[in-house]
């Protein structure tokens, strides 16, 4: 007989989640120095050389590294990012870069999911008045809602992983809509690393407020509000999930 799930050790299902909050703690404040700007700027050249010498190893090394700060909340997830247009330019550096931060999100988004999102969720489906109003919006307009997460610059990216863990978005949504959601951000900054040659030649630092610079932010802005539409045209046909 296949064991119930819900039947297990309640410690069986937060130790994902455990050992993740562990790490993340531990990281805060062992890897902050080794994971910065400084770091990189001291190391470039050793880098660069191996990446010459050893460029699919640098490759899979790195995004293995880069998913590794994601999936455990550590320190240094911006400081990956220009590193990967640093190593690899604009493009692949932007593909290496969204697809370790997707593998990432995925990795605590299912930690998530299963240490506290399937109890949430059953607590959420079996409520009424508000919060059974809520979850039912968000149901009914997942990928809308979804997009929004990524695309606004004003949600944290560790909450746009755990949200949908605890309202039980099916994992090939969250994989998705993370991967196409990170794309303009990851495509900003991945850009500035890739120019991080000419900063270190004259001493400087990288402009990280570039996000914030209008012919930027208002773009992205736009997607985020274009990420809606459906939930506008949905109020005005009464028609349900219209990307379903």
């Amino acid at each position: 007989m296949r064991e119930n799930p819900s039947s297990r050790p309640a410690y069986l299902r937060y130790l994902p989640l455990i050992g993740i909050g562990i790490i993340a703690a531990i990281g805060a404040f062992t890897l902050r120095d080794y994971l910065s700007f400084d770091a990189l700027r001291e190391n470039r050249e050793a880098l660069l050389a191996f990446r010459d010498s050893n460029y699919v190893l640098t490759a899979f090394g790195f995004m293995a590294a880069y998913m590794i700060i994601v999936a455990f909340s550590l320190p240094g997830a911006t400081i990956s990012t220009l590193t990967g247009g640093f190593l690899f330019g604009l493009f692949p550096g932007v593909l290496f870069n969204v697809l370790a931060a997707t593998l990432g999100a995925t990795v605590i988004f299912q930690a998530a999911r299963w240490g506290l999102g399937d109890k949430l969720r059953e607590r959420m489906d079996t409520s009424d008045g508000m919060i059974a109003k809520i979850k039912q919006g968000i149901d009914e307009n997942q990928w809308s809602m979804l997009f929004f997460l990524r695309l606004a610059p004003a949600v944290p990216f560790f909450m746009a992983n755990l949200i949908p863990a605890f309202l039980g978005v099916p994992l090939y949504r969250f994989v998705i809509t993370t991967f196409l959601g990170i794309i303009p951000g990851g495509l900003v900054f991945t850009s500035v690393g890739a120019g991080l040659g000419e900063v270190f030649a004259t001493g400087g630092t990288p402009d990280l407020g570039i996000l914030f610079e209008p012919h930027i932010l208002l773009p992205i802005l736009g997607l985020s509000a274009l990420s809606l539409l459906p939930v506008a045209l949905k109020k005005f046909t009464g028609k349900k999930d219209l990307l379903k």
